[in-house]
């Protein structure tokens, strides 16, 4: 056990090294577990159209065995200690992660080295995986509160690289070959865009070595991609499908994730459609029962965001539930909260983040997420603090900016269209 700092107490430490690999860690000696995790600046948005998809089948393909393992054995080794590897690709970076007990963290740091940096890409495992990949795209599309996200994306950021499914199409996974896959891990996984992370009971200067050691191979100097800044686009979009639901995406221009008024931003979501207690839960589903799932929520990327509200309604009360959709942005811009709502909602932020730290892997994104967007750490206490500063008038006022009349909607569902006002959308 390290005893080197006093219980609820954390140290956070940085080290840069060779080839530009940043190896970032949180030390919390109360913990039992360490979760590493290995993030790639390498997300679905980096992708041309012909390879949208390919960061997603990367990280499929690299769990298929190494140069020294075989897939079973990277899954044998990581059962055997009661750990966990997992990895997940997302709009602006993939990560590859480990959660392991403390005594376990060699084995956790050998297998994310070995996986991410010796994979064998294999023809055989490449086709397999493909048809792994195809199936999970049909259960997207067979799961209409999935892909309703999915449509409402594609729709709202136009052919910015933003609005791309992360899994990609059918039409282009069959289309990847090994060679392109290949190329594309090689000129994308660079060393200057990997972050390593670890947190939990751990000695910030032993991972720095054993990642010095595991990495050591590591070289290149491939460029990144440049990415175009997004604008989302006003417009309603209409999917027919036979569904005993119709699902429903509304959203407007929101903030990008480093802006000055996230916080408020936050709060504003969270008394909107963040909760059980929030405005759209109690009037859509408890007071009227339109709607079993209904929720809003804040899609965010180095340059740009969104505010977005989702509801599975019926086709008769669709245009009801719009309606009173955007009533609520309406009032949040123009009327008095009540309830103590700001202060709950703040309340309700403070303590999701206070219990999202009881978790070494909750820790270990965290750390990443910061490096990503401030490229520093951001303590708790300043979080804390900056929530606390967050008043109903700069709720107000980043209403009345952010629910302007601009909205972009998706529907899926067995509607046409007609059942929706168009008008009511361009006046909010």
């Amino acid at each position: 056990m390290n005893d080197s700092l006093p219980r609820n107490e954390t140290r956070y430490q940085k080290t840069v090294i060779d080839g530009g690999i940043r190896v970032i860690t949180e030390e919390i000696p109360y913990f039992k577990s360490v979760s590493i995790g290995v993030w790639v600046l390498t997300g679905s948005r980096d992708e041309h159209p012909y390879e949208n998809g390919i960061s997603h089948f990367i990280e499929h393909l690299l769990f298929k065995g190494t140069e020294r393992r075989t897939a079973f054995d990277i899954a044998r080794e990581i059962d055997s200690v009661g750990g966990s590897l997992n990895a997940f690709t997302g709009r602006e970076y993939t990560c590859f992660y480990a959660k392991v007990l403390d005594k376990s963290m060699p084995l956790g740091i050998d297998l994310l080295s070995d996986i991410f940096l010796h994979p064998l890409l294999d023809p055989k495992d490449v086709e397999k995986e493909r048809m792994v990949i195809l199936q999970e795209i049909k259960m997207v599309e067979d799961t209409p509160d999935d892909l309703i996200h999915d449509l409402f994306n594609r729709v709202c950021w136009g052919n910015h690289p933003l609005g791309y499914p992360i899994l990609g199409t059918s039409d282009l996974v069959q289309s990847f070959t090994r060679e392109q896959i290949l190329r594309f891990y090689k000129d994308n996984y660079q060393p200057s865009r990997v972050i390593i992370c670890a947190a939990g009971n751990l000695h910030h200067q032993e991972i720095v070595d054993r990642i010095c050691e595991a990495f050591r191979q590591t070289h290149g100097l491939q460029s990144p991609r440049e990415r175009s800044k997004p604008q989302p686009v006003a417009s309603t979009n209409v999917w027919k499908r036979e569904s005993e639901q119709v699902h429903v995406c509304l959203g407007a221009k929101g903030l990008q994730y480093n802006h000055s008024l996230r916080f408020s931003s936050y709060v504003l979501n969270s008394i909107l459609g963040g909760g059980m207690s929030s405005r759209l839960f109690q009037e859509i589903r408890e007071n009227r029962g339109l709607a079993y799932s209904v929720y809003s929520y804040l899609p965010t990327y180095t340059d740009a965001g969104l505010v977005v509200v989702y509801a599975g309604t019926s086709e008769e009360s669709l245009q009801e539930v719009l309606d009173l959709v955007l009533k609520e942005f309406k009032s949040l811009k123009t009327e008095p909260f009540k309830n103590r709502e700001v202060e709950t909602s703040k309340e309700q932020l403070k303590g999701n983040l206070l219990l999202s730290l009881e978790s070494s892997e909750n820790m270990m994104t965290r750390l990443a997420k910061n490096e990503i967007y401030f490229n520093t750490y951001v303590p708790v206490k300043t979080i804390l603090q900056e929530i606390e500063e967050v008043d109903e008038q700069k709720v107000r006022s980043l209403a009345s900016e952010l629910f302007n009349g601009n909205f972009c909607l998706t529907v899926l569902g067995p509607v046409d269209g007609n059942e929706i006002d168009k008008q009511r959308l361009k006046t909010g």
